[in-house]
């Protein structure tokens, strides 16, 4: 198994003045990377650290080594409990369905390698500045959109437009979208133009930032939006309400990727077939058919010969390890399962997250005590084969430069978890074994958690016995277990009925925790916000932080923060499996592999 040190970044830093951990993948052979929500279901597929726990080694390649056959097809599940979302542009998506969806006919115009350091590979090749505050980017020759129109700079430049656009309410107006020039008097409707992004011609443009940033290249978001297929905003031609909802990008969307939709079944399954006009060459399949399978029947559907490409529940690593005709791939995912504690709102006039001092969770000393009372080893042992394993700190093992290893997370400690309860006043004053809150009043916390796989409800049980036991009463919202979509769409919109919630982040591959917790993230589902956090968030992604150590440093004090203040407790680090059938050839989940997603095929 293949493991490279993000060590590596500082010499590497030396030639190239700056930190790279690109979080805009390319087109590698695993379909995409996804750095928003995740469904809980071991679905991304990255490379992992050497800090992993779990005694374990799997495969990153398959091991056949024939030749593709010519006009090969393929069978790919997205193993789901219930429809994908199917918001299928860059700019809106938010989900891990369709991420997936996206990697197979989407990809950004600048390639990034095996340490998601930006490269001139891609569609398009990037020059940065000495000063680190401007990246003039030139589009290749011939590159074209699925419809036969060429990909102009025109249509990168729409995607800032759209992401900046003052009715823009995506999860992706960020630090390095409000870093551009002049983007903040153009996201506040001062101006209709963003002055930072200068066009020379349909093929090369500069883009000039407000302060020079380790985060430049690996925030700088390079996906293109077609705007003559899907409406042009500026002109009035759509509105950002119905540009969202437009066929153009639920029925119908187009990339520049090596496969196209040729039909969306929606919420079910999609038909791609060939880009016979990609631009690195003719792709190894004729067409693909992915399809919704469920995490109860992926299995059988895997042993049947039915599917040839599958992310498999950890839950069901036991059944699937000996199956014919197939093998397992693995590695340490870029991802981890959390709790989060609700605090607050979003101010969707303001854009930023508001903290509420009287939250039901606003002490600090519960949440420390519920993480305690949390028995996450057994549950990753028992439930999970061992596939997943405690997790200890909000910037994940993978980071080796950043995860702060002397952080040891709050271990499973009833005792303690009883004694912080007391100290701060959550007493049982009535005798019914359940404790009040500080001001004697009855507590119960209302938690919300998904459906999907053998192990949902069980950990959900698990976890509400562990707080029973320090004597917190804790029940599910709305007594039940919620799928997907209903349940990030209760998270997102801050429903009332919701203390607490068991989620899971799929982090993309660049170390900076903003885009999840900073005052003005969306994703901040908590909606937890302090002086303190803004001030070492933005310290990770000042020029000082070009300095490999000073960036250590902050994030170590921003990590010993979280572990402090417990917005979330991060429950269990963990593997992703892919089950592939034996007659795939050149599928790989190592970014670091030369393997491409063009050249995926079967060899009979």
């Amino acid at each position: 198994m293949k493991k490279r040190s993000l060590m590596l970044l500082a010499s590497l830093m030396l030639v190239l003045s700056v930190f790279l951990a690109a979080c805009n993948g390319g087109d590698s052979a695993d379909g995409g990377k996804d750095d928003g929500k995740d469904n809980g279901k071991d679905t991304n597929t990255e490379k992992g650290g050497e800090d992993a726990k779990a005694d374990l080694d799997f495969p990153l390649e398959t091991s056949n080594d024939k030749e593709a056959i010519e006009d090969g097809e393929m069978t790919i599940a997205m193993v789901a409990d219930e429809p994908f979302e199917g918001t299928l542009n860059r700019n809106f998506y938010s989900g891990t369905y369709d991420a997936e969806i996206l990697g197979y006919f989407d990809e950004a115009l600048l390639d990034t390698d095996g340490d998601y350091l930006i490269t001139n590979n891609g569609a398009a090749t990037y020059e940065l500045s000495e000063d680190n505050k401007k990246i003039t980017l030139t589009i290749k020759d011939g590159l074209k959109w699925h419809d036969g129109e060429p990909v102009k700079t025109s249509d990168l430049l729409y995607s800032y437009e759209i992401l900046g656009h003052p009715d823009y309410a995506g999860n992706r107006y960020d630090f390095m979208i409000e870093n551009v020039v002049g983007m903040p008097e153009y996201h506040e409707g001062k101006t209709k133009e963003i002055s930072g992004i200068k066009i020379i011609d349909d093929q090369k443009m500069e883009f000039s930032f407000t302060e020079a940033t380790p985060s430049i290249l690996s925030g700088f978001w390079s996906y293109a939006t077609p705007r003559h297929h899907v409406g042009d905003l500026m002109t009035g031609e759509v509105t950002m309400k119905d540009l969202e909802s437009s066929d153009k990008i639920r029925v119908n969307p187009i990339g520049f990727g090596p496969y196209k939709i040729e039909k969306i079944v929606p919420g079910e399954s999609v038909l791609y077939a060939r880009n016979d006009d990609y631009w690195r060459g003719k792709p190894a399949l004729k067409s693909i058919v992915q399809k919704v399978v469920s995490s109860a029947t992926i299995v059988e559907s895997m042993k049947k010969g039915d599917i040839d490409l599958a992310s498999i529940p950890a839950d069901q690593y036991e059944t699937v390890k000996d199956v014919e005709g197939m093998e397992l791939l693995a590695d340490i995912d870029y991802a981890y399962t959390y709790i989060g504690f609700k605090q607050g709102k979003w101010d969707a006039t303001k854009k930023e997250n508001v903290t509420d001092p009287n939250a039901k969770m606003a002490s600090k000393e519960l949440r420390q005590a519920m993480w305690h009372a949390m028995d996450n080893k057994t549950i990753g042992e028992k439930l999970y084969h061992g596939l997943r394993f405690p997790a200890t700190s909000l910037i994940i093992p993978v980071f080796e430069s950043f995860h702060d290893e002397s952080i040891e997370g709050r271990a499973y400690d009833p005792e303690k978890a009883k004694e912080l309860l007391e100290e701060a006043g959550f007493k049982d004053t009535d005798g019914d074994g359940f404790r009040e809150d500080q001001n004697g009043e009855k507590l119960v916390i209302n938690f919300a958690t998904m459906s999907g796989g053998e192990t949902a409800e069980p950990i959900a049980k698990a976890y509400m016995q562990n707080w029973a036991d320090v004597g917190l009463k804790v029940e599910l919202v709305d007594g039940r277990l919620h799928d997907f979509n209903a349940f990030y769409d209760m998270v997102e919109n801050d429903d009332p009925k919701i203390d607490i919630y068991q989620g899971a982040w799929g982090t993309g591959s660049d170390p900076d925790p903003s885009g999840l917790y900073g005052r003005t993230a969306s994703f901040n589902y908590t909606r937890y916000t302090s002086e303190k956090n803004d001030e070492l968030l933005k310290a990770g992604t000042s020029e000082k932080a070009f300095d490999l150590e000073y960036r250590k440093d902050i994030y170590n004090q921003w990590q010993e923060l979280m572990f402090e203040d417990v917005p979330v407790a991060p429950t269990v680090y963990r593997y992703a499996l892919k089950g592939v059938n034996n007659r795939v050839v050149n599928y790989t989940m190592d970014p670091g592999s030369d393997l491409r997603l063009y050249e995926m095929g079967v060899s009979e």
